[in-house]
């Protein structure tokens, strides 16, 4: 009987937090258990573009981004193609816009027409980085 209150009034404390050195991985106690310590990593803001990109990966390419996400790389890849996709608009509106005359003295001259016309230029080029970069993307 002895032997059973030393047991019992001995302190059987667990750490709150341990290290498996087997998985590399921190675990958290939480009541009796250990739970592990995991994070995913930050979200790099992005644009629309990379919005919509991640948005198709998810609906069209199920297994690609879920490897990416567990893999915790989905983020800086949307950034990449979203970063590309500004790149390939700005180039694109600059190029059809030097091709079609828009300049700015038609700017100085007729604001509407400057206006409307850099609009439809922003809407087709808009469309072919859709199509081109971010829904044909694999």
């Amino acid at each position: 009987i002895l032997m059973i209150l030393i047991l019992f009034s001995e302190d059987i404390s667990m750490e709150q937090y341990i290290f498996d050195d087997g998985n590399g991985l921190w675990y958290e106690r939480c009541g009796d258990y250990y739970v592990p310590c995991l994070t995913l990593p930050e979200e790099k803001p992005v644009g629309i573009w990379g919005r919509r990109y991640r948005r198709w990966l998810k609906e069209h390419r199920r297994v690609t981004y879920n490897e990416m996400l567990v893999s915790g790389t989905l983020s800086d890849h949307v950034a990449k193609v979203d970063r590309q996709a500004e790149e390939m608009l700005d180039r694109l509106i600059q190029q059809m816009a030097e091709l079609e005359g828009i300049t700015e003295q038609l700017k100085a001259d007729d604001q509407m027409a400057w206006v409307g016309a850099m609009n439809n230029i922003k809407a087709r080029a808009e469309e072919i980085v859709g199509g081109e970069l971010i829904y044909a993307h694999a």
